[in-house]
């Protein structure tokens, strides 16, 4: 295909100035179906890629691939994978997925790829990170989408890949934009690892605290009373007021972010007085059991609002720090507790406060309750700051990847 310059990108390295070229797909790659194994040639072997490792991964390493399948060296040859190729994910669910697109940037251990993926092998030159990012371009993803065929799944083939167009810069410039991409990833990747271990540290320390085997010590460094353990019926009450005029917000319950405003969790439902007087009253600092309590335990308030009568609004009858329940509703332990007392089936489960009240629970010292409470939510604070930069630096890439591709 005869290449033709086009438009020239917002933002640029100085010492660049010549306008990309129009290419399209076929014109760098050569395509293929990946490999098709009986069932028992999975889970052994090769290293293996397939769609999952497309669409988890920012790119593909041996290391990061998932699976892996039992070939012949005859097979191992016609599949290989090896650096700077590019692998395709053919069919999807939905027309917005179909497509996408992922490079291999392993120098030193080839893979095989299976049959939901079309490898795409290098045959002109290019930046392979260059064009991992072009092809994740809303620009491209709307030239392959629109290109792909299906109703009930999207599927993608060789020839329409082949035929799909893209505009790139020259190699210099191709590189120095995947060295500068490569930074930011980079960075980005640093942060989420930092994310990861301080969420693991969470999880540990949280056991070693509520099994005591991490305790606090009182300002002046003497100890605290040992811990009691009660019913959680003797700590907690069931609330059920629902003396209001429909003026209040509605709640909703998300199991990452306890009680939310049911518009942040994507329900938008206009709903008027009538319908929503039978709703309870939630008040901050309230915890309540929901119809999803059994996976993901109960919901903190920091909201004063309504929630649906369904729902098991949980007030403190005796002293407590809040914060402190906060973290405990959400232990492993205490939800696999929790869900052995569910009555009903598939999407008919239930807790009812009676089965809830005999759950024995942790009930230290008021002032220790404050004390861990202050330390876990630190942790989340440094977390929630971790979470904060990442989104923050992802923001900022994408808003530069708008401007320096065409």
């Amino acid at each position: 295909m005869e290449k033709k310059s086009t438009r020239k990108p917002k933002l640029r390295f100085i010492g660049f100035s010549e306008s990309w070229e129009k290419t399209t797909l076929g014109e760098l790659l050569t395509f293929k179906n990946g490999l098709n194994a009986g069932k028992e040639d999975y889970g052994d072997g090769e290293k293996f890629i397939n769609v999952l490792d497309i669409i988890q991964n920012n790119f593909i390493t041996y290391d990061k691939i998932i699976g892996s399948v039992k070939a012949s060296e005859k097979n191992k040859e016609i599949y290989k994978v090896e650096y700077g190729d590019v692998l395709f994910q053919r069919s999807s669910e939905t027309r917005e997925e179909v497509g996408q697109a992922n490079v291999y940037l392993d120098r030193e251990k080839p893979a095989l790829f299976g049959g939901f993926v079309i490898r795409g092998k290098k045959k002109s030159d290019y930046d392979p990170i260059f064009i991992n990012h072009l092809l994740k371009t809303p620009l491209s993803r709307q030239e392959i989408t629109s290109k792909s065929g299906g109703s009930t799944r999207y599927n993608v083939g060789q020839e329409t890949l082949s035929s799909v167009e893209i505009t790139i810069a020259t190699l210099p410039e191709q590189q120095k934009i995947a060295s500068f991409l490569s930074s930011v990833d980079e960075r980005i990747e640093l942060l989420e690892r930092k994310k990861e271990k301080l969420e693991a540290y969470k999880k540990g320390v949280m056991q070693q605290i509520f099994t005591q085997q991490i305790r606090f010590k009182k300002d002046d460094g003497s100890k605290f009373p040992d811990w009691e353990e009660k019913k959680s019926k003797d700590v907690f009450m069931n609330i059920s007021n629902k003396k209001h005029n429909g003026d209040l917000p509605i709640l909703s319950a998300s199991q990452e972010r306890g009680m939310v405003l049911r518009e942040e969790n994507g329900i938008k439902i206009q709903a008027s007085e009538k319908s929503v007087t039978s709703y309870k009253i939630v008040e901050p600092d309230d915890f309540v059991i929901s119809l999803r309590s059994f996976q993901g335990g109960l919901d903190h308030s920091k909201f004063l609002g309504i929630c649906s009568p369904a729902y098991t609004v949980l007030r403190n009858k005796i002293p407590v720090e809040p914060q402190f329940y906060k973290f405990y509703f959400k232990k492993e332990s205490f939800i696999t507790r929790l869900s052995q007392t569910v009555v009903g089936i598939r999407d008919g489960k239930q807790i009812t406060f009676d089965n809830f009240g005999q759950i024995k629970i942790p009930y230290p010292s008021v002032q220790e309750q404050k004390k861990i409470a202050a330390f876990l939510n630190t942790i989340d604070q440094n977390l929630e700051t971790l979470d904060s930069q990442i989104q923050g630096l992802s923001t900022w890439k994408k808003g530069l990847l708008q401007q320096m591709f065409v």
